[in-house]
């Protein structure tokens, strides 16, 4: 064993890259060979987990939680404080410090330095940028029609260096693909860092692609191939996508709407597949594929009309936990499927072990458990009975919704939301409680949609999954850190545009 920077590490011959790609917003119930085929390639080849889920159902807790191998509770990233706090050890700082190059592509605003993610990272780049820039030219493509992008580039053009704030513009108005968000400038710019790379340490290389969140604007030639007989991409795409306006009734959708939104949706997910593609391509090109483990995961879920919600926030259903997760290479190679319960936190003690890398303080923090187990031992006893979540305060605020809705037009149902939750799941029964005194229990094994609530018929097993819980968190109270990171300006109209705030 070498040793870098007071971490172990194996021989250089042994040591291998590590790619982790977020296809955010990404369900399980939603990937497939019609719908993901690289995606789905990867899986045959390596190994699928086939009950892989998230510690929180959106963006910035369940990446705090991949990153640290904690709980929300335990990061405290979460709605009421909406930083990942330096205290924390994360996978890039402990591949940093073993001696690999860390580099991140994020596409979505949540993971940027902005939110504490840039730690560890040699360099962390907005993927939807062409130009890096603290200066965010969002507000110019989001602009109704030209006026109101004329409008905004007048307002916005000077705030930094005004040449690359107009590049930015220029990319993103004439040169960026149609129906992209950030994807192909990602998948460009990694190609040629592995073309161009002439350093022989290995790397560790994170990226995030945002088009399967909300709003779904795929190109037209892939929601063509989704779309429910009869609609067109024009009618699909004029639809409103606002999930905290449909949440509080300002509008309404009907099923035919939410079919073509689940259409929309699908067709986002084939397009990020086929930058996945790229990807692959590129690590083939730069020779670097047979050296590299290649993980795939989605963040969290989404609600499209499934239990009359739209997006994911303020519950725990499997639809926002479910996600996929496909590891290839080194010991996950023709790994096969695994039908075991592991969780996105388990994210950090696998690929530290997968990659030979002994960081003490990173695992020790966390409760994940290393999957390496799993497909290298047939005879391990490391498996989990059960998973658990938590929704530590709800995002966007009941207070923000008001701020935009006004308070008497926020429905009972939502208000209802504005609670603590938590939940377990073993392979039977799923159980939540809130902080407000709701729960309910399911049986999953014949209840797959969480459809029946049986904690009347089942009091003992909801007991004792409640103890479990309390064991595990300790009691269940509605107080929660609110101490928000004062945004920028242009920060908060992207999370707008996303249904966060």
């Amino acid at each position: 064993m070498a040793e870098s920077n007071g971490r172990d590490v194996e021989s250089h011959d042994t040591v291998r890259n590590v790619v982790l790609v977020v296809l955010d917003t990404a369900r399980a119930t939603s990937v497939g060979e019609r719908t993901t085929p690289t995606l789905t390639g990867l899986a045959e080849e390596g190994t699928t987990f086939d009950n892989a889920f998230a510690a929180a159902p959106w963006t910035l807790p369940s990446h705090a939680s991949m990153f640290t191998g904690t709980y929300p509770s335990e990061h405290g990233a979460h709605g009421g404080h909406t930083y990942l706090d330096a205290e924390f050890r994360t996978i890039p700082e402990a591949f940093a410090d073993a001696g690999y190059r860390t580099i991140g592509v994020s596409n979505n605003t949540w993971l940027t330095e902005e939110f504490g993610f840039d730690r560890g990272f040699d360099e962390l780049r907005k993927g939807w940028q062409y130009i890096q820039s603290d200066a965010d030219m969002g507000a110019v493509v989001r602009g109704e029609d030209r006026r109101e992008k004329i409008q905004a580039a007048r307002e916005h053009l000077f705030d930094g260096n005004p040449l690359v704030n107009a590049a930015n513009i220029l990319y993103s108005e004439v040169f960026q693909p149609s129906g992209d968000d950030g994807a192909d400038r990602s998948t460009t710019w990694i190609a040629n860092w592995l073309e161009n790379r002439r350093e022989d340490r290995p790397f560790f290389l994170f990226c995030n692609f945002i088009e399967p969140h909300v709003e779904y604007d795929p190109p037209r030639e892939y929601a063509e191939r989704f779309l429910p007989d009869g609609m067109s991409y024009d009618e699909a795409t004029d639809i409103r996508q606002d999930p905290r306006a449909y949440d509080c009734g300002d509008y309404g959708l009907s099923d035919r709407d939410f079919a073509a939104l689940r259409g929309l949706y699908r067709a986002e997910l084939a397009y990020v597949d086929d930058q996945l593609a790229e990807i692959r391509t590129a690590l083939e090109d730069a020779g670097e594929w047979e050296d590299t483990i290649f993980v795939v995961c989605g963040d969290h879920g989404e609600h499209i009309g499934e239990r009359d919600f739209f997006g994911h926030q303020y519950n725990l259903y499997d639809t926002l936990l479910d996600v996929p997760l496909v590891a290839h290479g080194g010991p996950f190679t023709d790994g096969g499927r695994r039908s075991e319960l592991v969780q996105l936190l388990d994210l950090p003690a696998t690929l530290l072990e997968a990659a030979g890398i002994d960081d003490p303080e990173l695992l020790e923090q966390g409760s994940g458990q290393s999957l390496v187990p799993l497909v290298s031992d047939a005879h391990t006893t490391r498996t989990r009975d059960a998973v658990f979540a938590e929704y530590v305060a709800p995002q966007p605020s009941i207070e923000r919704l008001e701020a935009r809705f006004g308070e008497d037009a926020i429905p009972d149902r939502v208000r209802e939301f504005d609670r603590r939750l938590r939940a377990i799941r073993t392979n039977e029964y799923k159980y939540v409680e809130g902080s407000d005194g709701f729960e309910r229990l399911h049986d999953v094994s014949s209840d797959p949609s969480e459809t029946t609530n049986i904690v009347a018929d089942k009091p003992e097993r909801a007991r004792r999954l409640r103890n479990r819980l309390e064991e595990r968190f300790g009691p269940l109270s509605e107080d929660a850190a609110h101490d928000e990171v004062e945004m920028r300006t242009d920060t908060k109209e992207r999370l707008a545009d996303l249904g966060y705030l």
